[in-house]
């Protein structure tokens, strides 16, 4: 795979770096290691819709509903590999994968591949669009409560798929638009527009066939509702937990943070690796599988020291905090 040019690069975000020789296998794609990922996401997924048909039941629905939001969660980590081409070596392939896993989910890869280099490039910056989401936490238990449960009732759906369609968004620290398809080279917008229009199609098309061979409230039900309510949550609270009720901004060791989650918080919030924060924004050319690796490894030479690295326990109560209790 040949590298990223000007204007599509992820930029590593390191002051002490690892050794070449440490690095160089952790930054290796998998192609068996990623399909995996993808057939283990898709499986879970059908898997879980087939119960819930066999078992129809207002109670079925219900756990259904519950289980089926971490799993579109986790394909939006998988199209967000994607987006920094760490699914597969071959290009064409990964941003297959990659757009199918999105588009599935209502994400539009290319697009996110977009606003994501602005979050990396430029974190914390006037430039960095995710601000908005994450900035200016603690606000209190009451606040951050009334925000998920408009998640849950699906009231905020519009603005996260607006947002992953490259809609503005208001930087919290200069409170003006910042527009993420502005840095970007011609190849990356040009994708960016193609995979809109196929996602949209995707989405108009699917309900019709659903409805047409008589699955049309299966479908809105195990998937439409999941994705417009449970999902809204999970996004949120995991970038919170990510980059929220931090106090230096200075270095990625302190302006991100690494979960640590036990096995059920990390089905519901962090698949696929993805609680290792800090980790991938100083190598994000490092897959998701090698993550726990590239950790270890930071630990061993010493460069996660003093880094926001906390258990999901701990940060939790951090972001629910009361604004004056930092």
């Amino acid at each position: 795979m040949s590298l990223p040019v000007r204007g599509e690069e992820f930029r590593d975000d390191v002051r002490k770096k690892l050794p070449r020789e440490v690095l160089a296998p952790l930054t290796r794609i998998d192609p068996l290691r990623s399909t995996f990922a993808v057939a283990q996401t898709f499986a879970l997924i059908g898997a879980v819709a087939a119960l819930a048909v066999i078992f129809w039941s207002w109670w079925a629905a219900l756990v259904a509903i519950v289980l089926m939001a971490p799993l579109a969660h986790a394909l939006f980590i998988l199209a967000h590999d994607a987006a920094h081409y760490r699914l597969y070596e071959t290009r064409w392939l990964n941003d297959l994968v990659g757009r199918l896993c999105g588009t599935l989910a209502g994400l539009s890869m290319c697009t996110y591949r977009v606003i994501h280099r602005l979050h990396h490039n430029h974190l914390y910056g006037a430039e960095d669009p995710d601000i908005a989401l994450h900035g200016g936490y603690p606000r209190g238990k009451a606040y951050l409560a009334r925000k998920l449960a408009k998640d849950l009732a699906g009231f905020t759906a519009w603005k996260t798929y607006a947002y992953f369609f490259g809609a503005p968004a208001a930087n919290a620290a200069t409170s003006t638009a910042v527009r993420p398809l502005d840095d970007t080279s011609p190849r990356l917008r040009q994708a960016a527009f193609r995979d809109r229009w196929g996602v949209l199609a995707f989405h108009v098309a699917m309900p019709a066939v659903a409805f047409a061979t008589g699955w049309g409230w299966y479908y809105v039900v195990l998937w439409l509702v999941p994705l417009a309510t449970g999902l809204q949550v999970i996004l949120r609270l995991r970038a919170i937990c990510e980059h929220g009720a931090l106090t230096d901004y200075s270095s990625p060791l302190t302006a991100a943070r690494t979960n640590l989650p036990n096995w059920w918080q990390r089905y519901l919030l962090f698949p696929h690796h993805v609680n290792y924060h800090i980790e991938h924004h100083l190598y994000p050319a490092v897959p998701h599988y090698n993550l726990p690796r590239l950790h270890r490894a930071l630990e061993v030479h010493g460069i996660l020291e003093g880094a926001e690295i906390r258990r999901l326990g701990e940060t939790l109560p951090r972001i629910f905090a009361d604004r004056a209790a930092r």
